[in-house]
C-alpha cells in the first residue's frame, strides 16, 4: 500500500518576506469580508516590536500561546474554546501562526477542532480528523521542529501519559512565510536545541525501515544543511539562519517515522517537563551504542558552537519517576519498531531504558 502524501500549498522564503504577508492574506479578506482573521502569537512577542509590523485589524482575533510548557490536550481545548467564543459561530477567514513548533502546533490543532466535534485527545493518532480545517498560514520564528510543513501537531496527553500528534492531512498549512530575519533574536542555546531537532528526526528516519525515495531526498538534504550550519564557525549568521529555515522546512516534509531518540525525548517531556529540542539532545547523548556516528557528529556540533549540555537531568529520581519514564517511552511502538524491529522490547528492557535515563 502506497501512501498519498500531502505537502504545503505555497511557500515564500527570504529576508523581508514577512512584508508580503498582507498581500497574501488580502484574497482571503476579500473573499470573506465579514469573517475575521485569527492570529496566534508566541507570548514572547508581547514584549517585542513584531506586533507593530503585522497588520491585525480591529475585528481580527489575537491570541497568545504560552510556550513555557509544550502543548497539552488541555491547553489546546482551552484555546479552542477561547477562539470559538470569539468567532461566535463564524468561520475564520484564515488562521495565522507566528512562533515555533508549540505555537504552530496549537494553531493546527485548533483549526481541526473548529470543524470537527469533540476534544483534542479524540484526534491523537493517525487520520482521525474527518473534516477540512480553515485556511492556515505559518510564519515560523524558530527553526527546527518542521511543524511548518509536517502533517502532525504534537500534544502531551497527561491523563494517558502519552505524547502523540494529531496526525492528519488537514493539519498541513496552506501557506508558509519564512523570513530568516525573525530568527535573529532567538537565544543562542534555544536556537541550537531546536535546530538540531531537524538533524535528529532526519537521521532517525534515514536509519529506519519505513522509508520512500522522495522523503529520503528531503531528509538527506535537510541533514546536510543542518551539518553545514552547526559545524560552521557561526551557526547564527544571516546565511546560516536561512539555511536552517530551509532545513527545517524540508525536515518537516521528511518527518515520517523516527527512531529511538524521540521516544526517550517524549518520556523526558511527559515526566519531567523538558522541552522537546533539549530533551532530544539528552536522549541522543546516551544513545551512542545505537547511533555512534550521529552521536559523534552531535558532540562535534556542541563543541563547535560552544553549547553545554549539563549532566544529571535524571539524577536522584524516585523509582516511580524512573518507571514513568520507561512507560512514557516504550509506548511509542512505531518508531521503536522502525529502528529495532518487532522485538524491540527484547532489546529495550525496562532495566536498559532506566539505565539510559540514569546516564543522562
Amino acid at each position: 500500500m502506497y501512501q498519498n502524501v500531502k505537502n504545503v500549498g505555497n511557500y515564500m522564503i527570504g529576508a523581508g518576506a514577512l512584508a508580503q504577508l498582507d498581500d497574501l492574506l488580502l484574497p482571503r479578506r476579500n473573499a470573506m469580508p465579514d469573517n475575521p482573521m485569527v492570529f496566534f502569537f508566541d507570548r514572547f512577542f508581547e514584549r517585542t516590536g513584531l506586533l507593530n509590523t503585522v497588520t491585525v485589524d480591529e475585528w481580527d482575533g489575537r491570541f497568545f500561546v504560552d510556550t513555557k510548557d509544550e502543548p497539552t490536550c488541555e491547553s489546546v481545548d482551552s484555546m479552542t474554546e477561547k477562539v470559538k467564543a470569539f468567532l461566535n459561530g463564524r468561520q475564520p477567514a484564515a488562521l495565522i501562526a507566528f512562533g515555533g513548533g508549540s505555537t504552530m502546533d496549537t494553531c493546527k490543532c485548533v483549526g481541526n477542532l473548529l470543524t470537527n466535534p469533540g476534544n483534542a485527545a479524540d484526534y491523537q493518532g493517525w487520520d482521525l480528523v474527518k473534516n477540512p480545517a480553515p485556511y492556515k498560514v505559518a510564519v515560523p520564528t524558530l527553526s527546527g521542529t518542521g511543524s511548518e510543513t509536517s502533517r502532525t501537531a504534537v500534544m502531551i496527553n497527561k491523563e494517558k501519559g502519552l505524547k502523540l500528534g494529531m496526525n492528519s492531512d488537514y493539519s498541513v498549512f496552506d501557506q508558509v512565510v519564512m523570513d530568516p530575519k525573525l530568527t535573529a533574536t532567538v537565544p543562542r542555546d534555544q536556537y541550537f536545541y531546536t535546530g538540531v531537532d531537524t538533524f535528529m528526526h532526519c537521521f532517525e528516519y534515514l536509519d529506519g525501515q519505513f522509508r520512500n525515495a522522495i522523503t529520503d531526498a528531503y531528509a538527506e538534504k535537510a541533514l546536510a544543511l543542518t551539518e553545514e550550519v552547526f559545524l560552521s564557525d557561526e551557526m547564527m549568521s544571516d546565511k546560516n539562519r536561512e539555511k536552517l529555515m530551509i532545513a527545517s522546512y524540508k525536515g518537516g516534509l521528511a518527518a515520517g517515522t523516527v527512531g529511538l531518540v524521540h521516544p526517550l525525548s517524549a518520556g523526558l517531556s511527559i515526566v519531567l517537563g523538558i522541552h522537546h529540542g533539549l530533551a532530544n539532545c539528552y536522549a541522543l547523548s546516551v544513545l551512542g551504542e545505537f547511533y555512534p556516528d550521529q552521536q559523534k557528529i552531535f558532540n562535534d556540533m556542541l563543541k563547535k558552537q560552544n553549547i553545554s549540555l549539563p549532566k544529571g537531568v535524571c539524577k536522584d529520581l524516585t523509582n516511580d519517576q524512573y518507571n514513568a519514564l520507561y512507560e512514557a517511552s516504550i509506548v511509542h511502538e512505531k518508531p521503536l519498531i522502525n529502528k529495532l524491529g518487532d522485538k524491540y522490547k527484547d532489546i529495550l528492557t525496562k532495566e536498559k531504558v532506566i539505565e539510559l535515563f540514569k546516564a543522562m
